[in-house]
Protein backbone atom coordinates (compact mmCIF):
# COMPACT_ATOMS: atom_id res chain seq x y z
CA UNK A 1 0.00 0.00 0.00
CA UNK A 2 1.55 3.24 -1.14
CA UNK A 3 1.48 6.61 0.51
CA UNK A 4 -1.71 9.15 0.60
CA UNK A 5 -1.47 12.07 -0.73
CA UNK A 6 -4.02 14.95 -1.51
CA UNK A 7 -7.02 12.62 -0.37
CA UNK A 8 -5.38 10.20 -2.88
CA UNK A 9 -3.52 6.97 -2.31
CA UNK A 10 -0.90 5.52 -4.65
CA UNK A 11 0.34 1.82 -5.15
CA UNK A 12 2.52 0.25 -7.89
CA UNK A 13 1.89 -3.08 -9.10
CA UNK A 14 3.04 -4.65 -12.07
CA UNK A 15 2.02 -3.24 -15.27
CA UNK A 16 -0.40 -0.98 -12.75
CA UNK A 17 -1.32 2.12 -10.97
CA UNK A 18 -3.34 1.85 -8.53
CA UNK A 19 -5.03 5.20 -7.01
CA UNK A 20 -7.31 5.04 -4.43
CA UNK A 21 -9.79 8.14 -3.27
CA UNK A 22 -9.32 8.37 0.24
CA UNK A 23 -10.49 11.75 1.81
CA UNK A 24 -10.81 12.05 5.81
CA UNK A 25 -14.68 12.54 5.80
CA UNK A 26 -15.18 9.87 3.47
CA UNK A 27 -17.12 11.15 0.98
CA UNK A 28 -14.32 11.19 -1.34
CA UNK A 29 -15.07 14.04 -3.34
CA UNK A 30 -13.67 15.92 -6.11
CA UNK A 31 -11.72 18.05 -4.53
CA UNK A 32 -9.37 20.88 -6.36
CA UNK A 33 -6.10 18.42 -4.32
CA UNK A 34 -7.81 15.69 -5.26
CA UNK A 35 -8.24 16.39 -8.76
CA UNK A 36 -4.86 17.67 -8.81
CA UNK A 37 -3.61 14.39 -7.46
CA UNK A 38 -5.50 12.20 -10.02
CA UNK A 39 -3.46 14.36 -12.39
CA UNK A 40 -0.25 13.22 -11.00
CA UNK A 41 -1.27 9.91 -10.79
CA UNK A 42 -1.70 9.78 -14.89
CA UNK A 43 1.78 11.46 -15.28
CA UNK A 44 3.35 8.90 -13.22
CA UNK A 45 1.68 5.87 -15.23
CA UNK A 46 2.30 7.37 -18.33
CA UNK A 47 6.40 7.87 -17.23
CA UNK A 48 6.09 4.15 -16.60
CA UNK A 49 7.38 2.36 -19.90
CA UNK A 50 5.84 -0.87 -17.99
CA UNK A 51 2.50 0.69 -16.72
CA UNK A 52 -0.74 -0.43 -19.05
CA UNK A 53 -3.52 0.49 -16.56
CA UNK A 54 -4.20 3.22 -14.62
CA UNK A 55 -6.85 2.15 -12.24
CA UNK A 56 -9.21 3.97 -10.32
CA UNK A 57 -10.95 3.13 -6.87
CA UNK A 58 -12.66 4.59 -3.92
CA UNK A 59 -12.23 3.25 -0.48
CA UNK A 60 -15.10 2.63 2.49
CA UNK A 61 -17.44 1.76 0.55
CA UNK A 62 -17.59 5.36 -1.65
CA UNK A 63 -16.54 5.38 -5.08
CA UNK A 64 -16.79 9.11 -5.35
CA UNK A 65 -19.71 11.45 -4.35
CA UNK A 66 -18.08 14.64 -7.03
CA UNK A 67 -18.30 17.87 -6.18
CA UNK A 68 -16.54 19.44 -2.96
CA UNK A 69 -19.25 21.07 -1.73
CA UNK A 70 -17.13 23.00 1.20
CA UNK A 71 -14.94 24.22 -1.67
CA UNK A 72 -17.56 25.10 -4.18
CA UNK A 73 -19.20 27.36 -1.62
CA UNK A 74 -15.87 29.30 -0.82
CA UNK A 75 -15.28 29.35 -4.89
CA UNK A 76 -18.86 30.59 -5.30
CA UNK A 77 -17.73 33.73 -3.23
CA UNK A 78 -15.19 34.41 -5.19
CA UNK A 79 -17.23 34.78 -8.31
CA UNK A 80 -18.06 32.97 -11.62
CA UNK A 81 -14.95 33.14 -12.92
CA UNK A 82 -13.56 31.54 -9.16
CA UNK A 83 -16.38 29.16 -9.51
CA UNK A 84 -15.99 27.50 -12.94
CA UNK A 85 -12.21 26.52 -11.96
CA UNK A 86 -13.08 23.19 -10.33
CA UNK A 87 -15.48 22.31 -13.45
CA UNK A 88 -12.61 22.94 -15.39
CA UNK A 89 -10.24 20.80 -13.64
CA UNK A 90 -12.63 17.73 -13.60
CA UNK A 91 -13.50 18.59 -17.78
CA UNK A 92 -9.78 17.84 -18.33
CA UNK A 93 -8.56 15.54 -16.13
CA UNK A 94 -11.65 13.59 -18.44
CA UNK A 95 -10.22 14.24 -21.66
CA UNK A 96 -6.49 13.01 -20.30
CA UNK A 97 -8.66 9.81 -19.53
CA UNK A 98 -9.63 9.82 -23.09
CA UNK A 99 -6.45 10.82 -24.49
CA UNK A 100 -3.67 8.85 -22.62
CA UNK A 101 -2.40 5.84 -24.34
CA UNK A 102 -2.91 3.56 -21.20
CA UNK A 103 -6.12 1.60 -20.51
CA UNK A 104 -8.12 3.86 -17.67
CA UNK A 105 -10.04 1.31 -15.58
CA UNK A 106 -12.48 2.19 -12.73
CA UNK A 107 -13.38 -0.23 -10.08
CA UNK A 108 -16.57 1.28 -8.19
CA UNK A 109 -17.86 -0.91 -4.66
CA UNK A 110 -20.12 0.72 -2.71
CA UNK A 111 -21.57 4.89 -4.24
CA UNK A 112 -20.66 7.05 -7.02
CA UNK A 113 -22.63 9.88 -7.37
CA UNK A 114 -22.18 13.19 -9.52
CA UNK A 115 -18.82 13.63 -10.96
CA UNK A 116 -18.22 10.47 -9.30
CA UNK A 117 -20.42 9.13 -12.10
CA UNK A 118 -18.30 11.06 -14.39
CA UNK A 119 -14.94 9.66 -13.60
CA UNK A 120 -16.28 6.68 -13.87
CA UNK A 121 -18.12 7.04 -17.18
CA UNK A 122 -14.60 8.45 -18.68
CA UNK A 123 -12.83 5.97 -18.20
CA UNK A 124 -12.32 3.06 -21.35
CA UNK A 125 -13.41 0.48 -18.25
CA UNK A 126 -15.51 0.26 -15.95
CA UNK A 127 -16.11 -2.68 -13.16
CA UNK A 128 -18.77 -2.89 -10.32
CA UNK A 129 -19.53 -4.70 -7.90
CA UNK A 130 -23.06 -5.75 -6.89
CA UNK A 131 -23.71 -3.40 -3.99
CA UNK A 132 -22.41 -0.54 -5.97
CA UNK A 133 -25.47 2.05 -6.90
CA UNK A 134 -25.01 5.44 -9.19
CA UNK A 135 -26.66 8.50 -8.85
CA UNK A 136 -27.01 11.95 -9.98
CA UNK A 137 -28.34 14.49 -7.76
CA UNK A 138 -27.15 17.52 -9.18
CA UNK A 139 -30.35 19.13 -9.90
CA UNK A 140 -31.45 18.64 -6.09
CA UNK A 141 -28.94 21.20 -5.44
CA UNK A 142 -30.30 23.60 -7.85
CA UNK A 143 -27.72 22.49 -10.41
CA UNK A 144 -27.65 20.44 -14.26
CA UNK A 145 -24.83 17.41 -14.12
CA UNK A 146 -23.23 19.69 -16.96
CA UNK A 147 -19.80 18.03 -17.00
CA UNK A 148 -20.58 15.12 -16.27
CA UNK A 149 -23.19 14.71 -19.23
CA UNK A 150 -20.91 14.38 -22.25
CA UNK A 151 -19.27 11.31 -21.22
CA UNK A 152 -22.70 9.77 -19.82
CA UNK A 153 -24.19 10.19 -23.16
CA UNK A 154 -21.50 8.81 -25.12
CA UNK A 155 -21.67 5.50 -22.56
CA UNK A 156 -25.30 4.90 -22.33
CA UNK A 157 -27.05 7.36 -24.94
CA UNK A 158 -29.42 9.99 -24.77
CA UNK A 159 -32.47 8.54 -22.56
CA UNK A 160 -30.68 6.68 -19.59
CA UNK A 161 -28.22 9.67 -18.76
CA UNK A 162 -31.34 11.72 -18.78
CA UNK A 163 -33.52 9.75 -16.68
CA UNK A 164 -30.69 9.77 -14.07
CA UNK A 165 -30.28 13.75 -14.24
CA UNK A 166 -33.86 14.38 -14.52
CA UNK A 167 -35.05 11.36 -11.35
CA UNK A 168 -31.93 11.97 -9.20
CA UNK A 169 -32.79 9.00 -8.24
CA UNK A 170 -29.79 6.30 -7.92
CA UNK A 171 -29.55 2.65 -10.20
CA UNK A 172 -28.13 -0.35 -9.24
CA UNK A 173 -24.79 -2.12 -10.68
CA UNK A 174 -26.95 -4.26 -12.60
CA UNK A 175 -29.68 -1.90 -14.21
CA UNK A 176 -26.20 0.50 -15.17
CA UNK A 177 -24.96 -2.45 -16.78
CA UNK A 178 -28.05 -2.89 -18.60
CA UNK A 179 -27.69 0.63 -20.23
CA UNK A 180 -23.44 0.03 -20.53
CA UNK A 181 -22.36 2.62 -17.90
CA UNK A 182 -20.73 -0.59 -16.26
CA UNK A 183 -18.76 -2.92 -18.27
CA UNK A 184 -19.59 -5.94 -16.17
CA UNK A 185 -20.51 -6.83 -12.48
CA UNK A 186 -18.41 -8.81 -10.70
CA UNK A 187 -18.18 -10.61 -6.75
CA UNK A 188 -14.28 -9.65 -6.77
CA UNK A 189 -13.12 -6.43 -8.40
CA UNK A 190 -9.33 -7.49 -8.61
CA UNK A 191 -9.85 -10.67 -10.26
CA UNK A 192 -11.62 -8.40 -12.44
CA UNK A 193 -8.88 -6.73 -13.03
CA UNK A 194 -6.33 -9.33 -13.59
CA UNK A 195 -7.76 -10.98 -16.04
CA UNK A 196 -8.07 -7.78 -18.40
CA UNK A 197 -4.52 -7.55 -17.62
CA UNK A 198 -4.01 -10.83 -19.18
CA UNK A 199 -4.87 -9.33 -22.08
CA UNK A 200 -3.60 -5.60 -22.40
CA UNK A 201 -0.35 -6.40 -21.19
CA UNK A 202 -0.18 -8.05 -24.43
CA UNK A 203 -1.41 -4.74 -26.30
CA UNK A 204 1.80 -2.04 -26.82
CA UNK A 205 0.67 1.19 -25.09
CA UNK A 206 1.05 2.68 -28.90
CA UNK A 207 -1.80 -0.01 -30.14
CA UNK A 208 -4.32 1.31 -26.88
CA UNK A 209 -3.62 4.81 -27.94
CA UNK A 210 -4.27 4.41 -31.27
CA UNK A 211 -7.13 2.39 -30.06
CA UNK A 212 -8.25 4.76 -28.27
CA UNK A 213 -7.81 7.80 -30.62
CA UNK A 214 -10.19 6.24 -33.16
CA UNK A 215 -12.77 5.96 -31.53
CA UNK A 216 -12.59 8.97 -29.87
CA UNK A 217 -12.62 10.67 -33.40
CA UNK A 218 -16.06 9.09 -33.89
CA UNK A 219 -17.71 10.60 -30.82
CA UNK A 220 -19.23 13.87 -30.23
CA UNK A 221 -17.25 15.21 -27.53
CA UNK A 222 -14.77 18.03 -28.85
CA UNK A 223 -13.17 20.32 -26.82
CA UNK A 224 -16.40 22.80 -28.21
CA UNK A 225 -18.93 20.50 -25.82
CA UNK A 226 -16.15 20.87 -22.98
CA UNK A 227 -16.53 24.82 -23.03
CA UNK A 228 -20.45 24.83 -23.75
CA UNK A 229 -20.33 22.48 -20.45
CA UNK A 230 -17.91 24.56 -18.97
CA UNK A 231 -20.06 27.78 -19.28
CA UNK A 232 -23.40 26.10 -18.32
CA UNK A 233 -21.83 24.92 -14.78
CA UNK A 234 -20.25 28.68 -14.22
CA UNK A 235 -23.47 29.91 -14.34
CA UNK A 236 -25.58 27.43 -13.02
CA UNK A 237 -23.63 27.44 -9.65
CA UNK A 238 -23.24 30.91 -9.47
CA UNK A 239 -27.45 30.70 -9.52
CA UNK A 240 -29.35 31.78 -6.61
CA UNK A 241 -30.82 28.33 -6.00
CA UNK A 242 -27.52 26.70 -5.99
CA UNK A 243 -25.40 29.52 -4.09
CA UNK A 244 -28.35 29.15 -1.19
CA UNK A 245 -28.45 25.36 -1.03
CA UNK A 246 -24.65 24.68 -1.40
CA UNK A 247 -24.25 27.35 1.51
CA UNK A 248 -27.33 26.10 3.64
CA UNK A 249 -25.59 22.28 3.70
CA UNK A 250 -22.01 23.43 4.38
CA UNK A 251 -23.80 25.58 7.23
CA UNK A 252 -26.70 23.21 8.76
CA UNK A 253 -25.01 19.98 7.06
CA UNK A 254 -28.67 19.25 5.95
CA UNK A 255 -29.38 18.29 2.80
CA UNK A 256 -31.32 19.63 0.87
CA UNK A 257 -34.09 17.12 0.47
CA UNK A 258 -34.08 16.85 4.86
CA UNK A 259 -35.82 20.10 4.78
CA UNK A 260 -39.04 21.35 3.69
CA UNK A 261 -39.13 22.61 0.20
CA UNK A 262 -38.44 26.44 -0.48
Amino acid sequence: MGPTHRGVRLTAEPHVLRATLTSPDGLNSLSGDALDALGAALDRAEADPECRVLLLEGSGGTFCTGLDFEEAAGDAAGGASQAGRGGAEFLALMRRFGETPLAVVACVDGRAAGGGVGLAAAADLVIATERSEFSLPEALWGLVPCCVLPVLVRRTGFQPAYAMALSTQPVSARRAADFRLVDEVVPDPDAAVRRLLVRLTRLDPATIGELKQYFRAMWFTTEDTDAFALREFTRLIDSPVARRRITDYTTTRRLPWEKPRP
